[in-house]
């Protein structure tokens, strides 16, 4: 019997208008835009601006690029999964309130906080849908505004991260193409190092909690960097082990863009050359579950249909994980 596998059949990203540079974040903090592109690579960042505006505008305008460009009907989508760290709300999910925005009305929706590997985690509890032929069409959204809990007072943090995502489609397919393997991690002994200190069941907001700047994302860098440049590395290295891929055998790496220096990190354990290595964090920052999502959206022009692809990440809680698929089409 063929084994029915989920591919991704069609990917779009959506980030705002709004260019926050490094020359920016000069006037804002103590800090300098050769001192930034030396210790991240990243040079400018996006920031959604205005009332009214969370995460569920950049899922929405993700997934509405989605569904037009693969011509598919809303109604046909069966379930879409959000991941995200910066949901609109406490709930509703915000995978609730982007397939209402696109007309999904047979679909049911959820949201997975899972930080930077949120995508990862969202991408292999989809695929399982698709594989147990529950389901025939799923819609798959990283996507976070990381603003929105930064505390642009606080050098260390502001300068690292942006707002953005992006949204595939996962359909079945029995050929040897689609999402072939996953390993996903999680320690939670990680919590103290990267983390939002308030606004959660454990510590409500109050005058106190506001006034302390408790409501933005606290992270202790040089432990975070310890643990991604390992973990991530290590976890993508021991997916290509066990599905005996070689360095030559990967056309591209796809890591979460969260810093160079880590990037650089993982493609060497790997053995992988730069010239494989899709990198866009100078222009997008870190966009957290978002990260993913656009590197394929900007790379998709280069994706050819078999194409080997690791997809790697590392995020606060800790989370770290690592996807191995067989690219599902041929550039557009």
């Amino acid at each position: 019997m063929e084994k029915t596998r989920a591919v991704i059949t069609g990917v779009h990203g959506w980030v705002p208008e709004y260019i926050l540079t490094n020359r920016e974040l000069e006037t804002m903090v103590d800090t300098n835009d050769e001192w930034i592109v030396s210790r991240t690579g990243i040079k400018e960042r996006r920031v959604l601006k205005g009332e009214n505006q969370g995460t569920s505008v950049i899922g929405t305008k993700a997934v509405s690029g989605l569904l037009k460009k693969t011509h598919t009907d809303p109604e046909e989508i069966d379930l879409i999964i959000c991941a995200t760290v910066t949901p609109d709300m406490p709930f509703p999910a915000t995978a609730n309130i982007i397939a209402d925005n696109v007309g999904a009305k047979n679909s049911y929706s959820f949201d997975i906080s899972a930080a930077c590997s949120g995508f990862l985690y969202a991408l292999t509890i989809a695929s399982q849908f698709i594989e147990t032929g529950m389901h025939k069409k799923v819609i798959v959204i990283g996507a976070d505004k990381m603003s929105s809990i930064v505390d642009y007072q606080d050098r260390s943090t502001c300068i690292i991260f942006g707002d953005g995502g992006g949204a595939v489609l996962l359909e079945a397919t029995t050929e040897n193409i689609g999402i072939m393997d996953s390993m996903l991690h999680s320690d939670g002994s990680g919590a103290p190092f990267l983390h939002m200190k308030a606004g959660g069941s454990r510590k409500p907001a109050t005058l106190e909690t506001v006034a302390a700047r408790e409501h933005f994302a606290f992270q202790e860098g040089s432990s975070v960097f310890k643990f991604a440049v390992t973990n991530m590395a290590e976890v993508s290295a021991q997916i290509m082990t066990k599905n005996n891929l070689k360095a030559e055998d990967v056309a591209w790496l796809v890591p979460h863009q969260a810093n160079k220096r880590i990037i650089d990190a993982t493609a060497n354990r790997m053995g992988i050359g730069m010239d494989k290595v899709m990198m866009n964090i100078e222009k997008y920052g870190n966009t957290t579950a978002g990260t993913l999502p656009l590197c394929l959206w900007d790379y998709e022009s280069r994706m050819k249909k078999g194409d080997n692809i690791i997809l790697a990440a590392f995020g606060g809680g800790f989370t770290w994980g690592s996807i191995f698929l067989k690219w599902g089409y041929d550039p557009k």
